[in-house]
């Protein structure tokens, strides 16, 4: 089994209006095998097509420039690189996030640009809920709370999804042997 430890950037706003959908405009992953030994990485860039102007907020979030996600392939064609170096199709395989909103925004863009999602059914780990239980907290933590409470360093930029992901996968593997999946 392989383990996908991922984490997206999304559109974004200070203040958000309602009728404003968040897509993906980041996917970062680090790929681990059953004994925890890292398989490879991946992290590109999507050009979001409901809103394509990031906010001033979100390229000050992310350091995501407006160029980057202009010279970006669309969703439909990064997921399809991801999939398959993720061996979705040919590997037993689990999707671990650092909380719920990444599998709920893989969920609605491949809805948003019609990709079938039966990939994603039943293969997601929230590691940040079973950390919670695991650790027994009364209120979940931050990424970056986690792992400096585990006395591990973060490396890179937070709100940048190769940096995240690298960092979860930290996490991930301090605990290998207690999430359920």
């Amino acid at each position: 089994m392989n383990f996908i430890v991922y984490d997206l950037e999304a559109t974004c706003w200070e203040n958000r209006p309602v009728e404003y959908r968040q897509e993906i405009i980041e996917i970062g992953a680090v790929m681990l095998n059953a004994y925890g030994e890292e398989l490879g990485t991946f992290n590109r860039f999507v050009k979001p097509v409901v809103h394509p102007d990031l906010s001033f907020f979100c390229s000050k979030l992310t350091g995501i420039e407006q160029a980057t996600v202009n010279r970006a392939a669309g969703f439909t064609e990064v997921i399809e690189s991801f999939q398959d170096w993720a061996e979705v199709f040919y590997e037993d395989y689990r999707l671990c996030a650092w909380g719920g909103f990444d599998e709920k925004m893989l969920y609605r863009d491949c809805d948003l640009h019609d990709v079938d999602t039966d990939w994603l059914d039943g293969k997601c780990i929230n590691i940040k809920r079973q950390f919670q239980e695991i650790k027994k907290l009364r209120q979940p933590w931050g990424l970056k709370k986690t792992i400096d409470k585990l006395g591990f360093e973060f490396d890179g930029e937070a709100h940048s999804a190769i940096a995240d992901a690298t960092n979860t996968s930290k996490i991930f593997l301090k605990f290998l042997d207690e999430w359920r999946y």
